[in-house]
């Protein structure tokens, strides 16, 4: 095989590497360059796809490599993370201090350790499915991930008190693994956002979205990644029941 077709596996095993050290420091607490390692891993993601697409490299091991790339960085950083902060939160409020009444508290840090057995679970599926060909059937590991991993940093952010009160509280995080998972596999058609032509009436939806995320970054920050997440699953149901629905 030429070199130029090696070129998207390259890349997939950067998206790994980055996933790697993403891992490091999710497991040191040091949630804001996993956070960015993590956003770099998926910008791999995109592009690995995009370039086998330019150069007719796919290949069944081209999609083996790409999945076990997200599956450590989509699916073991953000259960990682999740599993860090219930831990954190176990540790350093008195409420949570473990005694004999209480020592089921113990393994409720390894609850968020469901993200990454629901994101394994959808990553095997996904390989296997064919109605995923140019559509996705449940919320995509990158998103879930991007989901998960904002949270630290909309709590370092601050922006408003109630807010971090209802993200710092174990029983919401507990509430978002499950709902993690849910989504991870749940039977909702969403739309892709790799593109495959370069013609506005096959791509307006994504760039639709991607505008629409932009400002909302700009204005929000990181407080924008759910607000995102959430636009997306209900663009993409609009999308299936409004906006492609037969006359």
């Amino acid at each position: 095989m030429s070199f130029k077709k090696q070129i998207p596996n390259f890349i997939t095993f950067l998206n790994l590497i980055t996933g790697l050290l993403a891992l490091i420091h999710a497991f040191n607490g040091n949630y804001n360059e996993a956070f960015s390692l993590v956003c770099l891993g998926i910008f791999f993601d995109f592009w690995d796809g995009f370039f086998a697409r330019i150069f007719n490299a796919q290949s069944p091991l081209g999609v083996q490599l790409d999945s076990l790339a997200d599956m450590v960085t989509s699916g073991v950083v953000p259960g990682v993370v999740m599993y860090k902060m219930l831990s954190d939160i176990q540790e350093n409020q008195d409420i949570y201090t473990l005694t004999p009444d209480t020592y089921y508290m113990a393994v409720v840090p390894y609850i968020g350790f469901i993200i990454t057995v629901a994101s394994c679970y959808r990553l095997a599926k996904f390989n296997i499915d064919t109605r995923q060909t140019d559509s996705f059937i449940g919320l995509p590991t990158p998103a879930n991930a991007l989901l998960i991993m904002s949270i630290p940093m909309i709590l370092f952010a601050n922006q408003f008190d109630w807010l971090s009160d209802i993200l710092s509280n174990p029983y919401f995080l507990v509430g978002l693994c499950f709902l993690s998972a849910y989504l991870l596999n749940a039977e909702i058609p969403l739309f892709s956002l790799k593109v495959k032509y370069f013609s506005w009436e096959k791509n307006k939806l994504q760039v639709l979205f991607l505008a629409v995320s932009a400002i909302l970054l700009a204005v929000f920050q990181y407080l924008a990644i759910p607000i995102i997440i959430l636009f997306y699953v209900v663009l993409s149901v609009l999308n299936n029941t409004v906006l492609n629905k037969p006359s």
